[in-house]
């Protein structure tokens, strides 16, 4: 037996394979609009009957948000969130030499660039639209100490490549990494003594390196170490040396998360012994991410950052509703390595999933999203 409602005619084993029905009395429901809507009534039938949809009441919704889901058009006028190239941050990760590029290993897509061919990739998002980009300098070790005294060379990797930027690519925005591990012969975003990694000898190294960046050309510097206090000790020494204009984007809300292991691979920045959960948030807390933002907030930072973006979009929406200066949310290298993996096996589809984990973060409250999707999205928008 199948039933037919209208065109369609449903067999009956979608009903629960019976071939006999039970029969249903017609009366009234309730409905959203103003209208009542009537069952119709359903008799016993033989398996060579059907239903005729024509003899059955319909509901008359007034209430049809459908309607505004109609077509393109519509949908891109009630569209609430907006992707654009303007809000992207495109991290470039750069190494010593001349015409070099190395792919990441784990994260498909993405190389380490000497400092000639990072330029030809920001030239090549300026463009597509995007607005920044974010340097991170992949050092060998012979230049990490455990004092990171690479970090404040005027002829070091970082600040060749930001004079190169600022040279060659004037209209694109410079984003630095103010944080000791790239340089550190320890893997640690401090000074470590005895095993433990110390808060206050930290900061100014911090400072110093804030200042050599911003000595290059660097627009924004962007703490990411999680020591407490050093918001407040970089923006002092800025000022101090005349760098009134350049910006803090703090990463207020760092976690200590698994997301990063390819990020780490890329720079060869791991730490050598322990972890990073002394400074580093704990996974499970979003209150305490507030109480960071505030303080980084109250100390100078210009921007506040939470990192990683996509497990963390409830803290996303939190920081974004607790204070008024631009949030910025980073789609680390771990999540962009899973989106990748899934596309190239073939099992989702990569290029829908990028736009709308993105968009995603976004939503949830993030004016800037730093992510190693920025070109191919700003390529696919235009």
């Amino acid at each position: 037996m199948e039933l037919s409602f209208g065109p369609r005619r449903i067999p009956a084993g979608v009903l629960g394979g019976r071939r006999r029905l039970p029969t249903l009395v017609a009366g009234s429901v309730g409905f959203l609009g103003t209208q009542p809507a009537t069952l119709c009534s359903i008799h016993e039938m033989s398996e060579s009957r059907v239903i005729e949809a024509s003899q059955c009441a319909t509901h008359n919704p007034v209430i049809r948000p459908r309607r505004n889901r109609v077509s393109p058009a519509v949908r891109g006028l009630v569209r609430e969130t907006e992707l654009s190239a303007d809000h992207l941050i495109l991290p470039i990760f750069v190494v010593e030499g001349s015409g070099v590029e190395v792919e990441v290993n784990s994260m498909p897509g993405v190389s380490r660039w000497s400092v000639d061919r990072a330029v030809e990739l920001a030239k090549e998002a300026r463009d597509h639209g995007v607005a920044a980009v974010a340097v991170f300098p992949a050092l060998t070790e012979g230049f990490k100490d455990p004092f990171a005294k690479e970090a404040t060379n005027p002829n070091g990797l970082m600040q060749r490549c930001v004079s190169a930027l600022k040279k060659d690519v004037p209209e694109v925005a410079v984003i630095t990494d103010v944080a000791m591990d790239p340089y550190s012969s320890d893997g640690h975003d401090g000074v470590v003594v005895d095993g433990e990694i110390v808060n206050d000898a930290t900061l100014p190294i911090l400072a110093a390196m804030a200042v050599s960046q911003a000595q290059a050309g660097a627009d924004i510097v962007a703490p990411s170490d999680m020591m407490d206090g050093r918001v407040g000790a970089i923006r002092a020494a800025l000022d101090a040396e005349g760098f009134t204009s350049v910006g803090i984007l703090a990463y207020s809300a760092k976690y200590a998360s698994a997301y990063y292991g390819p990020f780490r691979e890329a720079l060869d920045s791991a730490p050598k012994a322990g972890d990073k959960k002394t400074y580093q948030m704990d996974p499970a807390n979003a209150r305490e991410a507030l109480r960071e933002v505030k303080l980084d907030v109250a100390e100078g930072a210009d921007m506040v950052m939470i990192k990683p973006a996509g497990p963390y979009l409830d803290v996303v929406r939190q920081v974004r509703d607790a204070v008024d200066v631009p949030v910025a949310a980073y789609q680390v290298s771990g999540e962009y390595a899973m989106i990748q993996a899934v596309a190239q096996n073939g099992w989702m589809d990569g290029p829908s999933l990028m736009t709308e984990s993105v968009t995603s973060i976004r939503r949830a409250g993030a004016d800037v999203v730093l992510t190693y999707f920025a070109l191919e999205i700003a390529k696919q928008l235009r």
